[in-house]
């Protein structure tokens, strides 16, 4: 499910790899277009992106996932606090906690209804609609987990799929190492 950089790109960054980055803004028009604009600009093909506001309704904070060279991320996150509502900037690591929401509708007849629905189950995924020729569920968690339950729903024949991309937040207690993060507010 992973989007990756066009080959004549990654001909020019073999060392591209996965970056996540948050990004703390201001809650104003326009704010989110600038910020994906940055990354067009470069090239870059946005693997995930998710915007929401956070405990101050005055402040969003946008999760950015791509998959670019490690000098690369540092020039755009230069060019992340260039922008005017921008107030922080941090690149996440493995140790980040990353969520996403999958929304999924699988063919199911009355008789596979029970089997697909305690297979889902497994997963802590949630009935949100039954109908007469399938069943659709709602199942939050990180993306390795979500990816799973596709590749276990998929032999019953999925009709319809769709994921929110990911929302990620730095562990608590010094567990992740923190780098390049400063507060302009």
């Amino acid at each position: 499910m992973m989007n990756s950089l066009p080959p004549r790109l990654r001909e020019q960054d073999p060392g591209a790899s996965m970056h996540t980055l948050s990004v703390l803004v201001e809650n104003k028009p326009g704010v989110l277009v600038r910020a994906a604009g940055l990354f067009s600009r470069r090239g870059f093909n946005i693997d995930s992106l998710a915007v929401g506001t956070t405990q101050d309704p005055a402040r969003s904070r946008i999760t950015i996932r791509v998959d670019c060279s490690q000098h690369s991320v540092d020039q755009v996150i230069k060019q992340l606090y260039k922008l005017v509502d921008v107030l922080k900037v941090q690149e996440l690591d493995a140790n980040a906690v990353e969520l996403e929401l999958l929304m999924i509708k699988v063919s199911a007849t009355a008789e596979r209804r029970p089997e697909i629905i305690s297979l889902a189950e497994v997963f802590e995924a949630k009935v949100v609609d039954v109908g007469p020729e399938a069943v659709t569920f709602s199942c939050v968690a990180g993306p390795d987990r979500l990816q799973a339950l596709e590749e276990l729903l998929e032999p019953y024949g999925i009709k319809e799929l769709v994921r929110t991309g990911r929302i990620a937040l730095d562990r608590d207690g010094g567990l992740g190492k923190r780098r390049r993060m400063r507060v302009v507010a």
